[in-house]
């Protein structure tokens, strides 16, 4: 390296000398100043040369090694300030315990009945209807609250369903408000979820609805407590009406395994407080496009009413069973108390692989397809069948006996949307209304098809 560098600096230091001196013969003299140029040249070479070699000889400072950063902490993933989630229908969540939801109901009926000749007049045969058109939301407000608002908007007047404020961050909750008393099983089985198109006789026939009151629960694991005191539904509330009733019920829900058990009691006392209170127990023929009622007491005064409830199910794989009875003794103010009895048993299945029929706490739920038509499959079916009894006779009073025979075919496609087909054979003894020869033991036949979505 050092001796391209001295011919670097020797043919450098060439180009540096006067232009004249290559143009013409050097003299002597110029020739020995040349030589003395050269000779120093040399001399500064060789010096810088020596410096070079001491730098390169010299150990070089050893390289201060650059500082490992830290590795970088990632940043918090914030909690999004608002999250929209699908239920049927979007709900919306805040990340500081707000959400709101609509929600609602349509179900379209296609039923008929078929009795004989002077029992139904121009009201039977097939008819179909709005059965139930419900509009409302629900949601949660931070601290434990949740609330619903509701309507059903199917007939000409809206009629208020659940209107009410929960309060229970744990296992107990208070509520306030329109809600459905704790009848039982197939009372607060929502009508999303029933095997027929209609509720046991003895619903209907006793009065069962959705009433103003103050309530509360608790729900365990395998059990769950309910009460609360009542006064009327929101439609009859007006300063002459002051009734007042106390209603409970306990249930046993454990579940071992993949089944599931549920057993339970209710009572139930309501005070009309107006001496001359009316009462009138009386029920369809399980269709409701008709407005006839086959069993019917007629008006009768009521001092107050006390009524007492079974109820037991059973859900393993995709069989499913129950049963509920209800005795309702209603105390009058001149006459002998009777006591009236409502009944209904009944089985089910679930035909297709994976399905079974739902359960939540305490009541029968949504029958979730695990094969829906939206991915190939063909959706859930079930089938169903069951006895009911509805004995209105008691006392000296002969409103009728009602025995029914019901066959379901249930089809949900997806979860939210289902269609049911149900037929019915009544047997009616002391019937309301009489035949056209006279004939007060008769049956009639019953069927129906509804098909409904829900969100």
């Amino acid at each position: 390296m050092r001796p391209l560098f001295t011919a670097a600096l020797l043919a450098t230091s060439m180009f540096t000398l006067p232009t004249a001196a290559h143009a013409q013969a050097m003299t002597a003299e110029e020739a020995a100043a040349l030589r003395a140029e050269l000779a120093a040249l040399k001399a500064q070479v060789q010096t810088l040369e020596a410096r070079l070699d001491a730098a390169a000889v010299a150990p070089a400072p050893a390289a201060t090694p650059a500082p490992v950063p830290a590795p970088a902490t990632p940043p918090a993933t914030a909690k999004p300030a608002t999250e929209i989630a699908w239920k049927g229908a979007p709900e919306i969540r805040t990340a500081d315990g707000w959400s709101f939801k609509p929600r609602g109901r349509v179900q379209v009926d296609v039923a008929g009945i078929d009795a004989p000749a002077g029992v139904l007049g121009n009201r039977g045969g097939t008819a179909t209807e709005f059965r139930r058109v419900y509009l409302g939301v629900d949601g949660k407000i931070p601290g434990g609250f949740s609330y619903r608002v509701e309507a059903d908007v199917a007939n000409s007047e809206v009629e208020l369903t659940d209107v009410y404020l929960t309060y229970g961050p744990g296992p107990v909750s208070v509520t306030v408000g329109q809600v459905k008393p704790f009848w039982g099983l197939d009372e607060l089985t929502s009508d999303l979820f029933t095997s027929h198109l209609e509720r046991a006789a003895f619903a209907s026939a006793f009065g069962f609805e959705r009433r103003v009151g103050l309530s509360a629960q608790y729900k365990g694991k395998a059990v769950l407590l309910q009460g609360g005191v009542f006064g009327d539904n929101a439609r009859d509330l007006t300063d002459s009406n002051h009734a007042i009733g106390v209603d409970a019920r306990a249930v046993w829900m454990p579940k071992f395994g993949e089944t599931q058990l549920h057993l339970g009691g209710s009572i139930h006392y309501r005070d009309p407080n107006n001496p001359a209170a009316i009462g009138r127990y009386r029920a369809r023929p399980f269709v409701h496009t008709t407005d006839v009622r086959l069993v019917d007491t007629g008006e009768l005064d009521v001092d107050s009413e006390r009524g007492l409830g079974v109820e037991g199910a059973l859900i393993t794989g995709p069989f499913h069973a129950a049963a509920e009875g209800y005795w309702q003794k209603v105390q009058r103010t001149g006459a002998a108390d009777p006591t009236f009895f409502g009944g209904y048993a009944e089985v089910g299945m679930v035909l297709t692989g994976g399905d079974r029929r739902g359960y939540k706490d305490g009541a029968f739920d949504r029958l979730k397809p695990s094969n829906p038509i939206t991915a190939g499959g063909i959706g859930a079916i079930e089938v169903n069948a069951r006895y009911d009894y509805l004995d209105l006779n008691d006392a000296g009073l002969v409103g009728g006996r009602q025995r029914t025979g019901l066959m379901s075919l249930v089809w949900a496609p997806v979860e939210y949307v289902r269609l049911t087909a149900s037929y019915g054979r009544v047997r009616v003894e002391d019937a309301r209304i009489a035949a056209a020869g006279g004939d007060r033991d008769y049956s009639a036949d019953t069927f129906g098809l509804r098909t409904q979505i829900d969100f």
